[in-house]
């Protein structure tokens, strides 16, 4: 046999073996998350995913706005962040065509103090922090009005502004301000009305530190949106039968000992 034909030999092995192993190798699903406690589910449950041929890459982004607009300009396959009523209004306003794949989680948002004990110590003309965006602002009004702190006009409404307050006995001054800021702003106000994944990463323990918690009743399901007609995409069922499995249900439970609530 002669060098040259061995050389052959040799190379034709070296592209098949190199054919098979990429043949073998995992889809890479994107997806992006908020770190706490969004990030931390995804990455308990990369083994799971690995095991059935998926190489989950999460993506960490610390705002409402960012996710969505990458998912829908395909940089990623998924976003897991945020409820149904965010993202129909955030569909609504921007033209997208994002849908829901699964639900995964709930997180109480709560009401949180620095210098308050107990919701009976709201002083008249308190200030309260709330989330800017249409739909945590008015579930924040929402759980204000269940505990009988105001009065909606109409307590359905998950859009609701501080202009559909009725009634406001305290005459309460309300802030605005992206969801992600109010932690930062508890030495400044009264008390704010937090997301549990925020409260989450500034080392609040929604169970334990907040003075008013939504209860586990709460429709805001945190769910995985992909872009419409992705639903039914294997990787994303994948995805969605991994974050709803016993072992999820009991990674969250143990990790967050009631800040987060399995929603499947």
């Amino acid at each position: 046999m002669t060098n040259t034909f061995k050389r052959v030999l040799l190379s034709t092995a070296a592209l098949l073996i190199l054919g098979s192993a990429s043949s073998f190798a995992n889809t890479v699903l994107k997806v992006g998350a908020t770190p706490v406690p969004h990030a931390e589910i995804l990455n308990a449950v990369k083994d799971k995913l690995a095991k059935e041929g998926i190489d989950l890459k999460v993506v960490d982004f610390t705002d409402y706005v960012t996710p969505n607009l990458a998912l829908a300009d395909g940089e990623l396959d998924a976003n897991y962040f945020q409820h149904k009523p965010y993202l129909d209004k955030f569909c609504e306003e921007k033209g997208l065509k994002l849908n829901v794949a699964g639900g995964v989680h709930v997180e109480p948002i709560g009401v949180f103090s620095a210098k308050l004990k107990s919701i009976d110590d709201i002083p008249n003309k308190a200030t309260v922090a709330i989330p800017n965006d249409p739909s945590n602002g008015g579930r924040a009004l929402i759980l204000l009005h269940n505990a009988g702190i105001i009065t909606l006009n109409d307590p359905t409404n998950l859009y609701a502004t501080e202009f559909d307050v009725a009634k406001n006995p305290k005459k309460l001054k309300f802030k605005t301000l992206e969801a992600a800021q109010l932690p930062r702003v508890l030495k400044d106000v009264d008390f704010a009305v937090i997301n549990g994944n925020y409260a989450l990463e500034a080392g609040l323990n929604p169970a334990e530190d907040s003075l008013l918690l939504e209860g586990k009743e709460s429709p805001y399901t945190n769910i995985v949106a992909v872009k419409a007609g992705d639903e039914k995409r294997e990787e994303i069922v994948k995805l969605i039968n991994a974050l709803n499995s016993p072992e999820t249900a009991e990674f969250i439970n143990t990790t967050y000992k009631g800040a987060v609530v399995p929603a499947f």
